[in-house]
């Protein structure tokens, strides 16, 4: 076939999304349960796209228990896939104690077609959860810097219905020209970042019509919320003619995960964090001029906090944190638990790192035993870079594109990639890390699984009120019971 001229994008017309944003967070910690319970509950719900494809085969591998993924897949528009995927992954009663994960292919400028496939039908089957059961609306959270899933990922949850996508960690300029192309069905090439090109014209290719045999539906475009952490930022999207989202996120330096570095010279504290200063408070007042929906984020998680966010112009705010520990979540049950008995005993230090991220964007680490936040725990972790998802493609002087990932062995970093040492200090392997956290830790063996790390907004009061408005007895929360929470002062 030849290229094709596709329709213009149909564009939802939904009614205004709601105050609150349930954030997407981590590896499958913002998973389908957690973002259903909130859409049912009326509001945005939120599945966090990073990793879908290997969260996608983990459950299968684990049984699949409920029969959700096989259901969801049932619905994939192209039978084929849905069966291969099923085939080659599904194990009837799990893989069993102490059996290692099959692991995918890594992602590259070339992903094999199986992979490309794969990460579709993920995108799809997490959205189609998500959504299943009620009329609330769901969105997607991808993360700018893990570039190579995200046109195969976003395409099939728009395959789903997916109603807003949220990017973040990265300018997501791109984003709208995307989507529109993805809704018409048109052939895609998606321009990777590369440390070191001589050129530009490094990209992914992607044709959705060869997934069909057929030219691709037309689909509904989602809307598109940039989410920002500079006034800087926000008014070149909202005054450019190509990237212009349909709203924004605030997000201010007390949320949890990544975070913008500090816009000035880098400065350390006596805890060695990273100092933010006002210069890097954004101005709300100047976001409300550029006449674009926003909502807030960090230490806005909180009845108060959303009064004052709609004061400012916003129509609401995205909370995380206390998502991330209520009952639906996707982060292990026993971490969520530990966490927050720590938090109602008036612990819950949550410190800033510049180096536990491979992205080089500091990130927040809840102080927890038995996780990497503890020196030792990761100190008698080897390193082992079996995943890929946060490896950085750079260009050899061959003119080739190699990876590398900070996080990986010293020695293969430093030797033929060519890397500075210095950049390997203190790097944490987010990939298997946020894996664990969900609950599927890779087995090295011996007893042996990859530990866990808990990332939180620095914000924890919050989740404290929560839970001492519900009663004292009381140690969980679900999700509905955050979303009242929230909106009992609005």
């Amino acid at each position: 076939m030849g290229n094709m001229t596709p329709d213009p994008p149909t564009i939802h017309t939904h009614a205004p999304l709601p105050p609150i944003i349930q954030g997407g967070m981590g590896v499958a910690v913002s998973d389908w349960r957690l973002a259903n319970a909130v859409g049912r509950a009326g509001q945005l719900g939120v599945v966090s796209g990073t990793a879908l494809e290997v969260m996608c085969v983990r459950r299968l591998q684990d049984g699949d228990p409920g029969g959700h993924v096989r259901r969801a897949l049932a619905s994939f528009p192209i039978p084929r896939i849905a069966e291969q995927i099923v085939a080659t992954y599904h194990l009837e009663g799990g893989r069993g104690d102490g059996v290692a994960y099959r692991n995918i292919p890594m992602f590259s400028a070339r992903p094999a077609r199986r992979l490309q496939e794969l990460a579709v039908a993920a995108g799809f089957v997490e959205v189609y959860l998500a959504k299943e059961g009620h009329d609330g609306p769901i969105g997607i959270n991808l993360l700018r810097k893990i570039e190579a899933p995200i046109p195969f990922v976003l395409y099939g949850a728009m395959l789903a219905g997916v109603d807003a996508v949220l990017v973040g960690a990265g300018n997501p300029h791109e984003l709208p020209s995307l989507l529109d192309d993805l809704a018409g069905g048109a052939d895609i090439t998606w321009t990777l970042r590369v440390q070191h090109a001589s050129h530009s014209d490094h990209a992914i290719h992607f044709q959705p019509r060869e997934l069909f045999g057929h030219p691709a539906p037309q689909l509904p475009r989602p809307r598109f919320l940039a989410i920002v952490a500079s006034n800087d930022l926000a008014e070149g999207l909202a005054n450019s003619a190509t990237a212009r989202p349909d709203g924004f996120v605030v997000e201010g330096p007390p949320a949890g995960g990544h975070n913008a570095p500090p816009r000035g010279p880098r400065r350390l504290d006596d805890r060695d964090q990273p100092v933010y200063d006002d210069k890097d408070e954004v101005d709300l007042a100047e976001i409300a001029t550029l006449g674009l929906p926003f909502w807030v984020a960090g230490q806005y998680g909180t009845p108060h906090g959303l009064q004052r966010a709609m004061a400012a112009g916003a129509v609401g705010v995205q909370a995380g944190s206390v998502f991330a520990l209520c009952d639906e979540s996707g982060m292990a049950a026993e971490l969520k638990r530990d966490a927050l008995r720590s938090i109602r005993a008036g612990g819950g230090d949550v410190r800033t790192d510049w180096r536990v991220s491979p992205t080089g964007f500091p990130f927040k680490v809840l102080s927890l035993d038995g996780t990497l936040s503890d020196p030792e725990v990761l100190a008698g972790r080897d390193r082992i870079c079996d995943l890929g998802m946060l490896r950085v493609p750079y260009e050899k002087p061959s003119g080739d594109l190699g990876y590398r990932c900070p996080a990986e062995p010293v020695a293969s970093y430093t030797g033929a990639k060519g890397a500075r040492e210095a950049n390997t200090q203190g790097r944490v392997c987010l990939c298997n890390a946020l894996l664990a956290t969900a609950g599927v830790p890779q087995s090295r063996g011996d007893d042996l699984e990859e530990p866990a790390i808990v990332t939180l907004g620095t914000d924890l009061e919050g989740i404290v009120a929560l839970l001492d408005g519900l009663g004292a007895d009381r140690e969980t929360y679900t999700a509905a019971e955050v979303v009242d929470h929230l909106l009992s002062e609005a």
